[in-house]
């Protein structure tokens, strides 16, 4: 157990030691490596900003983009061929998005893997790409505070199979939003 007067790096005492954060990543992966990625991110506080599901008791819930969703989608179908990925699936729901994330050119992982200041990989690279960018547009034209939730959860898909199974349940994810981990009524 901790204690209440633990010493914290900087030397002072009397104060909580923060929590040591899990990690997130594969140890030893090299997440600039061709291949495909499952990736999901969050809003701020799980919020429903970027869309929502409508339809009938009787009929498929259809998926409706909200002013937000509109330009995370603009980002994604814009996404830059210079950062050597493509996102091949994609669904925005209300509060998370879901992406298959494919990265392609071993010239720009020798290039990386060459350099003095490979601090980002590819994948993290291409994330921040669509966080960023929506979060800017976003205050630009509407104001408020953080759109998006620290960080992101990857999956290193590693069979055909796996990618089919992923595929299909991003396809199929606002059918089942109301049974979603991230379901929110909000």
């Amino acid at each position: 157990a901790r204690s209440e007067n633990a010493m914290t790096l900087d030397g002072n005492e009397n104060q909580r030691e923060l929590p040591k954060r899990k990690r997130t990543r594969l140890e030893y992966y090299d997440y600039s490596s061709p291949g495909a990625y499952f990736i999901t991110f969050c809003t701020h506080n799980r919020k429903n900003t970027l869309s929502r599901i409508v339809g009938a008791i009787h009929e498929s819930p259809a998926l409706q983009l909200s002013k937000h969703g509109f330009i995370v989608e603009d980002i994604i179908n814009h996404f830059p061929s210079h950062l050597k990925a493509t996102i091949a699936q994609y669904v925005i729901m209300p509060n998370h998005i879901h992406l298959i994330v494919v990265i392609t050119d071993s010239e720009a992982l020798r290039a990386i893997r060459e350099s003095p200041l490979r601090a980002r990989s590819i994948l993290s690279k291409a994330i921040g790409y669509i966080k960023m960018n929506a979060s800017k547009v976003i205050h630009q034209l509407y104001g408020g505070n953080r759109i998006w939730q620290r960080g992101y959860h990857d999956h290193v898909i590693r069979s055909r199979s796996d990618y089919e199974k992923i595929a299909k349940y991003i396809f199929e994810n606002p059918e089942r939003w109301q049974s979603d981990c991230f379901f929110n009524k909000d």
